[in-house]
């Protein structure tokens, strides 16, 4: 062991530590440090005691509180659900038509409506509803579907190609990777459906080509003026409002892929009161018809 000597400035024996010249006194540590240490443990072995603290084999410890945050959970959640219960049963007895006339009830329903939708839905539709590429707004007033009370309402229940036998179900044939059409007729096709919401950079020449071609696959979906038809879920193709993008690529993507997502069912996951506040929350985004 070294040597230890006593500092002559401080009068502190070191620790026998050197480096460099520099030698490491063996100070005490202060005396508020090792007060502060103590009653941490104190309060530890406390803890350890009075509330759940230690895994066992088959559980953990649950002490002399038996406090459970799963519980407490449980039971805020119990407690708000009963002090909501009372203008559920209102918003229930009352025809969703008319929910909008009662001012209090209307704002009940679309709080309640936001929450959900920020639980369920936001991670497609976006905070608010604005949609994104492949997911429709649903802050506008442009319904693939039907976009009144009792159509919104079908679609949250049944969902979009969910497989649910009510489900609404609508499919683009993939003209060009099902070889329906060939390459050139994909390239008229979208130059004509560019013409559609009057989109700049349309080849004329393509666009007459495409317009048949329109007749001959697309009019019986879309109709002959391209205006759509939301009892298919065909989109309209004159208000620039497209799903998929509304550039050239996207849509001659959307020609040629034939892109078609899925919306979950949510009858089995949402309660019959909470579906009709969501749906005059999503009515409320962009003004459903």
């Amino acid at each position: 062991m070294a040597k230890r000597e006593v500092d002559e400035i401080s009068g502190v024996e070191d620790t026998g530590h050197e480096w460099d010249g520099i030698k490491e006194l063996d100070n005490p540590l202060p005396r508020w440090w090792l007060y502060v240490m103590y009653a941490c443990i104190v309060w530890a072995i406390g803890y350890w005691i009075v509330m759940p603290a230690w895994p066992t084999l088959n559980g953990y410890t649950k002490g002399v509180f038996a406090y459970s945050e799963r519980a407490k959970t449980d039971a805020d959640v119990a407690n708000g659900q009963a002090a909501r219960a009372p203008m559920f049963k209102k918003l229930m007895a009352t025809p969703i038509e008319q929910v909008n006339a009662n001012a209090d009830l209307r704002n009940f329903a679309i709080e309640a409506g936001r929450a959900t939708f920020n639980d369920n839905c936001s991670t497609c539709h976006g905070a608010g509803g604005q949609g994104a590429a492949g997911y429709p707004s649903l802050a506008d007033n442009v319904w693939l579907w039907d976009g009144s009370f009792a159509g919104i309402e079908q679609t949250i229940n049944y969902g979009i190609r969910s497989g649910h036998d009510q489900a609404r179900l609508s499919q683009m044939p993939s003209y060009g990777k099902d070889a329906l059409l060939n390459a050139e007729q994909i390239n008229d096709l979208t130059d004509y459906v560019m013409t559609l919401s009057k989109m700049p950079g349309a080849d004329a020449g393509k666009a007459a080509r495409g317009a048949q071609l329109f007749a001959e696959n697309c009019v019986s979906c879309h109709g002959a003026s391209g205006t759509g038809d939301p009892l298919q879920g065909a989109p309209n193709l004159t208000d620039k409002e497209y799903l998929y993008g509304n550039s050239r690529e996207a849509i001659h993507g959307q020609i040629y892929n034939g892109n078609g997502g899925v919306m979950p069912t949510w009858e089995a996951k949402l309660s019959p009161e909470t579906v009709k506040s969501l749906v005059v929350y999503v009515h409320s985004l962009g003004g459903g018809k």
